[in-house]
């Protein structure tokens, strides 16, 4: 693992966040080249760079974590506190580690679903403790650890990447 420390002093995972700080979104100073000409492109590797589009997020209203935003993207979002979560939670060590729920976006059926992960730990929707695939309407609360989620979807019914304009 490598770590960086931001100009703020967070340390972060620089192989999975780059050289941007997830916490305060400033570039760490040891990655960032100076007098660089105004309108300077970036390099064809980043272009190049495949972009996964976001299907809606989960926006932390209770919790160590309150008002951070968590992108959900297309097929199947893993939820924990590591490192090689597709959603990291960090702060609330109530949720596991590893695989405490997932959320899935279904392009097809323009749907999102919550799953229960592999994990011990619950997951609650509404209030209610999800133990099959349930769907995710707009505005739901989800319940994990000591920390609350609002979901927000942005594709669905009246959206879809693959939809022509």
């Amino acid at each position: 693992m490598s770590l960086t420390r931001c100009p703020s002093g967070h340390v972060y995972n620089s192989i999975r966040y780059g050289n941007t700080c997830p916490y305060c979104k400033m570039k760490s100073q040891e990655n960032e080249e100076s007098g660089k000409p105004i309108g300077f492109e970036p390099p064809v590797e980043l272009l190049q760079e495949e972009v996964k589009p976001v299907c809606g997020w989960l926006v932390c209203i209770a919790g160590a974590r309150v008002g951070m935003d968590y992108k959900i993207h297309s097929g199947k979002n893993f939820v924990g506190r590591g490192d090689d979560m597709d959603i990291q939670i960090i702060g609330d060590n109530e949720i596991n580690r590893r695989n405490h729920a997932i959320v899935v976006y279904d392009p097809k059926k323009r749907s999102t679903v919550l799953l229960p992960g592999d994990s011990e730990g619950l997951v609650y929707l509404n209030e209610e403790a999800v133990y099959i695939p349930t769907d995710i309407k707009p505005y739901d609360t989800i319940e994990l650890g000591k920390s609350r989620f609002l979901f927000i979807p942005l594709c669905g019914d009246n959206f879809e990447w693959n939809d022509k304009t």
